[in-house]
């Protein structure tokens, strides 16, 4: 009788354990390419994330990290709903929504004084929660940036109607609204280009 081969675990297998075996501590990319012993080891992080639910965050989704530094949070897994959003539908959304936070209105990229400056970054989030019976749906999802995302735990905040909003506008002060002017100028070149030849 042959024996048979024992196959040696694979890059993906190797970072679950070393992650199960660091649970709480931060970990850097270098330390993480060599344990995976492959370069593709970013991706066996990302399945580990997307397809097996781990709670693995990165500077993307924490403040107090730095660029190339990971954490499993701990070892419960990641309920599937909060994996279980396409490609597809995450475009939309984020389309639909503007590309901006739709608790705070930052838009993606734009520097985040709640979070020391760090460009915003967006998720998808459920506008009821599913522990509260909400649906993965494009009308229960809405874009949401990490900061706000950290703090919105079961919160649902309505958006504010037009007329609230206007009245919060006229309440502030002259540079306040000059600063809110600039920001809808530049959301809206197009339509302010309209606007101003209509009226002119």
């Amino acid at each position: 009788m042959t024996k048979k081969a024992v196959r040696a675990p694979g890059s993906r297998a190797k970072l679950r354990d070393y992650f199960l075996r660091n649970v709480g501590k931060v970990l850097n990319s270098k330390t993480l390419g060599k344990v995976a012993g492959t370069s593709e080891w970013g991706r066996r992080v990302r399945e580990l994330r997307n397809e097996e639910g781990m709670n693995i965050v990165t500077h993307n989704d924490r403040s107090e990290l730095k660029p190339g530094e990971y954490l499993l949070v701990d070892t419960k897994p990641l309920p599937a709903f909060e994996r279980g959003i396409s490609k597809e539908l995450r475009a939309f959304v984020l389309d639909r929504n503007g590309f901006t936070c739709q608790m705070c209105g930052i838009a993606a990229g734009e520097p985040q004084i709640a979070d020391g400056g760090r460009k915003a970054r967006l998720h998808i989030g459920h506008i009821i929660d599913k522990s509260m019976g909400g649906q993965d749906e494009a009308s229960n999802l809405r874009a949401i940036c990490s900061v706000c995302n950290e703090g919105a735990s079961n919160l649902t905040l309505n958006r504010p109607e037009a007329i609230k909003l206007l009245a919060q506008i006229r309440r502030a002060p002259g540079k306040d609204q000059i600063d809110v002017l600039r920001w809808l100028l530049k959301k809206f070149p197009t339509q302010a280009s309209a606007i101003i030849k209509n009226n002119s």
